[in-house]
């Protein structure tokens, strides 16, 4: 059992043609459960940001529209996974056996990436390499 977990929030877009990553996030999990909560409150923050509830007393009427059909909707995304308990629990699975996580949703404009690995995992992977060293 992996007992840390470095999780990362990274929104995507392109600027002058190269694509430029700004982190929205970084939280050292001391456990899985926290690890899960921190991803699904990000994914939750960005989704509420993104579309907000047009019900909310702050916008006037009329000042939220919304966008086309054919526009790719991140905060129904994002929403819907964290709904999942199924779609949770595999990535609870993949983090305990070591494995990075990736959880990604994008638009036309900008793509937003959760990710979680095991720090235990990053250590071996660094450690590794140095053990194999040639000898002649």
């Amino acid at each position: 059992m992996h007992d840390e977990f470095l999780c990362h929030v990274t929104a995507y877009g392109t600027c002058d043609g190269r694509r430029i990553g700004v982190p929205l996030g970084t939280y050292r999990a001391p456990t899985l459960a926290l690890a899960l909560w921190w991803l699904r409150d990000r994914a939750s923050w960005i989704a509420e940001r993104l579309d907000p509830r047009p019900e909310n007393e702050v916008f006037p009427s009329g000042s939220l529209v919304p966008v086309a059909d054919d526009v790719p909707d991140v905060p129904a995304v994002l929403r819907a996974w964290c709904a999942d308990v199924a779609r949770q629990e595999r990535v609870a699975e993949e983090l305990a056996d070591g494995r990075l996580v990736r959880v990604a949703a994008g638009d036309d404009t900008t793509e937003y990436e959760l990710l979680a690995e095991s720090v235990d995992a990053l250590r071996m992977q660094r450690t590794i390499p140095g053990l194999f060293l040639p000898v002649a």
